[in-house]
């Protein structure tokens, strides 16, 4: 008798592969977890009934179909007009209507991805209960099938057919069904078989059956095959209250931070995907996930985990364990720690940010560039006592070998989370003085001039004076190391914070405007200065020289490199400036 199916089963099967899976090798995924729940219930009701799936390629049928077998409960013939026949029906609910905790499939489409890859299915089926007929159910894509009785099979279970759509037969070919099989049902429990060989494992990788260090070679070795790159280090996880086991394995190099982590997972040892997201927290991504969970739920592709409380509260845990393997790390291998954060101190220093645990390591452990080198910031604290940080790295640039110079300590705060973290050092140490530099303070450590220098700095200030006040800064000549460097230009915070005002002034509009407006006056001791390095043998010469238009060209060239070896923004009048002292330098060296 011909029967049709309740909905137009091609606009479902286009829905399946175009929105609902990432690809169409997952049919293999489904049939072996058809399988696998169909032993699951057999074996709950005959704990004595072997569990055993066999698939045939097409070199074994000799008909161009992939057949796959299995000793399941099998269906009667009102299960299957009931289950194979009604898009979204599930064999696998208790009486009530609930999904089943023991089985895995729990949106009853799982058959219908066969025709993703098929254009006729053929499920030949008999079912556990005693006196059961054998059951022939053959479904067609273009949305019809028929259900018959035949000769009866030997035992319980079920067998299905499929004959390969067009452009679909490469799915079917020996090599690619062995794969499938290997790569979706390697862990399961049950014995899985692609014609003579057993593509499945005994148990998981991560199973303790041997030595401790027999074991983690065994794992690094996995991991090796798993990432394709030796992994830096395997972890340990487990999270009873979700059914979570497995390993995580730390990356042997960074990663972008705009990559998104991806792990992967098995569900109840049938493998869901690899590329599953947020198993771990955002922090870890420098480590990857291989775990196996008997309760996290997965999403209606089973592709990912549906993001519920229960995911939620195993990431938390996973990361506990994550942070855990760290601070171990601390205190059994202080040198792979270093090797470690070397690697992936970026992640660290994020999870830092809200975790004192993690910022204490941080504080000890990790290297920051400083202007005595790289160092702990628990070192730097006990040569300086403060921590005095830039905010930007050209301005560490700018300042390091001066400060250094100076005998002031300062740490490099302008790469990603630096200045932050060391804000919050002082959690650790309530004493610790953690403060932003103020480039203008420096220049209190450097040496006035000799009195006997007086009167030729007083000549070249009033020579250089006019030319660099009408560029928005006030001269001074001071003697301070390193002597290579031969002048210095500083602008104070307070000078910093008039500027934006100023350039938000421009920008606003009514009582905003009047507002910043009125608090646009800045001190005139706040003011940029450019400071001549007095041990500087030109800056020396050209203090003394006694020609006043060649003293001020000359303070206008160090204004413009000062500007430039700091990296500051020029405004147009530097540009002119730049260009009409050098003109002039030009043309006393031709005329001398």
């Amino acid at each position: 008798m011909r029967h049709t199916f309740h909905v137009d089963l091609r606009g479902i099967v286009d829905l399946l592969s175009h929105n609902l899976y990432t690809s169409p090798r997952v049919f293999m995924r489904e049939v072996l977890q058809n399988s696998v729940d169909a032993i699951t219930q057999r074996q709950s009701i005959d704990s004595a009934a072997r569990g055993r799936i066999l698939i045939e390629a097409p070199n074994v049928t000799g008909d161009g179909t992939l057949r796959i077998h299995d000793t399941g409960v099998g269906l009667t013939e009102p299960q299957v007009h009931e289950f194979l026949a009604t898009i979204g029906r599930s064999s696998k609910r208790d009486d009530l209507g609930f999904a089943r905790h023991d089985f895995l499939g729990q949106f009853g489409i799982g058959l219908l991805s066969c025709f993703m890859v098929a254009d006729d299915i053929e499920v030949v089926t008999r079912s556990a209960e005693p006196d059961s007929d054998t059951v022939v159910w053959r479904g067609n894509a273009g949305g019809h099938y028929v259900v018959e009785t035949t000769s009866p099979r030997s035992e319980p279970g079920t067998t299905v057919t499929l004959s390969p759509r067009a452009g679909a037969s490469h799915w079917f070919a020996p090599a690619t069904v062995r794969e499938l099989a290997e790569h979706y049902g390697g862990l399961l429990p049950f014995d899985v078989w692609v014609g003579h060989e057993r593509v499945n494992a005994a148990d998981t990788p991560w199973a303790r059956d041997s030595t401790e260090p027999a074991r983690r070679e065994r794992l690094l070795r996995y991991g090796q095959r798993i990432l394709g790159t030796a992994p830096f280090d395997v972890i340990d996880l487990n999270v009873p209250e979700a059914g979570l086991s497995g390993v995580a394995f730390v990356l042997p190099t960074p990663t972008h931070p705009t990559e998104r982590p991806s792990h992967r997972v098995y569900l109840k040892r049938m493998l869901i995907g690899d590329r599953v997201e947020r198993l771990l927290p955002e922090w870890a991504f420098f480590a990857r996930g291989v775990v196996n969970t008997e309760e996290l739920r997965p999403t209606a592709s089973r592709e990912q985990l549906y993001d519920d409380e229960l995911l939620e509260s195993a990431r938390e845990a996973l990361g506990t364990q994550l942070k855990d393997w760290m601070t171990g790390l601390a205190t059994t291998s202080p040198t792979r720690l270093s090797e470690f954060l070397r690697v992936h101190g970026r992640g660290v220093q994020s999870l830092a940010l809200h975790d004192d645990d993690m910022l204490r390591l941080v504080d000890q452990w990790l290297e920051q560039e400083t202007s005595d080198g790289w160092m702990t910031m628990t070192e730097f604290r006990r040569r300086h006592g403060r921590i005095v940080h830039t905010t930007t790295v050209d301005e560490f640039r700018r300042f390091s070998a001066v400060a250094a110079a100076q005998g002031v300590g300062l740490v490099n705060g302008g790469y990603s989370l630096v200045s932050e973290l060391l804000e919050r050092l002082p959690r650790l140490d309530p004493s610790l003085r953690v403060e932003q530099l103020d480039p203008t303070v420096l220049a209190t450590r450097f040496d006035p001039v000799d009195p006997a220098s007086d009167a030729a700095v007083s000549r070249f200030c009033a020579a250089a004076g006019p030319a660099l006040e009408a560029l928005g800064c006030v001269p001074d000549v001071r003697a301070f190391d390193p002597p290579s460097l031969p002048s210095l230009y500083l602008k104070s915070d307070a000078w910093r914070a008039h500027t934006d005002r100023t350039v938000a002034a421009r920008e606003a509009k009514g009582a905003w405007a009047d507002l910043l407006g009125s608090m646009d006056a800045a001190p005139a001791e706040a003011r940029p200065v450019l400071v001549f390095n007095y041990r500087n043998p030109t800056v020396r010469r050209l203090v003394t020289i006694d020609d006043a238009e060649l003293a001020e060209a000359g303070a206008e060239a160090l204004y413009s490199q000062a500007l430039l070896a700091g990296r500051h923004p020029m405004t147009p009048a530097d540009t002119a400036s730049t260009n009409r002292s050098f003109l002039s330098l030009l043309d006393y060296a031709l005329h001398r």
